[in-house]
C-alpha cells in the first residue's frame, strides 16, 4: 500500500497543503498515488492555534506521483489568475520535473491563446477556461471519452487520465512569464452574479 510519507506529496502534506481531498490516497496502479483537491499556497495568520482557510489557494487540482520518487508526475489546476503561477511553481519547487505533465487552467488568459510556458525546471501547458471544469476541460484535451470512465471509481478515473496525460504533447508557442503576464486579462470576481 502506497504511503503519501513516501511519495513527492509527502513535503506539501506536512505543510498541511493538501485540503478538501475528493482522493488522497493510492489509486489501482501500483506504487502510484493520486491527490484530488484544492493546493494552499499562502496561509492566512492564525491566531490561539485556530484553522483559517488559506489567504490562497488552487483549486480542482488532479495529480499523481508514484512512490518512491521525488516529483509529481501529473498536475492539473484552475488559476483564477494566471499571475498565481510563479507562486504555485515556488511551492511546489523541487516537486516539480522536466518529464512531468503539468497544466494550468487560467481564468484570465484570452479564450484563443494556449501556450507553454518554462517555470521550476518544468513546463506547464497554459489553458484557458470560463465556466468549465479542470475535469471536463482536461478530459477534452487529452481527448478522452466521458463513456470510457463510466465505470471506473475516483481513483480509477485518475489513473486513466494520469496514463493519458503521460503521452500528452502540444507544439503551443512558448512564452516567458512576462509575456504571459502582459496577455493575461482582469481578475474576475468568482462571487459576481452568483445569486445570494
Amino acid at each position: 500500500m502506497t504511503a503519501i510519507d513516501h511519495t513527492a506529496f509527502a513535503r506539501l502534506e506536512s505543510e498541511g497543503r493538501l485540503l478538501n481531498p475528493v482522493l488522497k490516497g493510492p489509486t489501482h496502479k501500483p506504487g502510484r498515488f493520486g491527490f484530488r483537491g484544492e493546493l494552499a499556497l499562502k496561509f492566512t495568520p492564525s491566531t490561539a492555534g485556530e484553522k483559517r482557510p488559506p489567504e490562497l489557494a488552487v483549486d480542482q487540482v488532479i495529480s499523481t506521483t508514484r512512490e518512491g520518487e521525488p516529483t509529481i508526475a501529473l498536475f492539473a489546476a484552475y488559476l483564477l489568475s494566471f499571475d498565481y503561477a510563479g507562486v504555485l511553481a515556488d511551492v511546489l519547487g523541487e516537486t516539480l520535473s522536466p518529464e512531468g505533465k503539468y497544466f494550468l487552467f487560467c481564468n484570465n488568459i484570452p479564450l484563443d491563446r494556449k501556450f507553454r510556458l518554462a517555470l521550476g525546471g518544468a513546463t506547464f501547458h497554459i489553458v484557458p477556461i470560463d465556466e468549465a471544469t479542470v475535469y471536463n476541460e482536461l478530459l477534452e484535451l487529452l481527448k478522452i471519452d466521458k463513456t470510457d470512465l463510466k465505470k471506473l471509481d475516483t481513483a480509477g478515473k485518475q489513473d486513466f487520465v494520469a496514463d493519458k496525460a503521460a503521452r500528452f504533447s502540444a507544439s503551443w508557442p512558448f512564452l516567458t512569464y512576462e509575456e504571459a503576464l502582459a496577455i493575461m486579462g482582469p481578475v474576475r470576481n468568482p462571487g459576481e452574479n452568483r445569486p445570494v
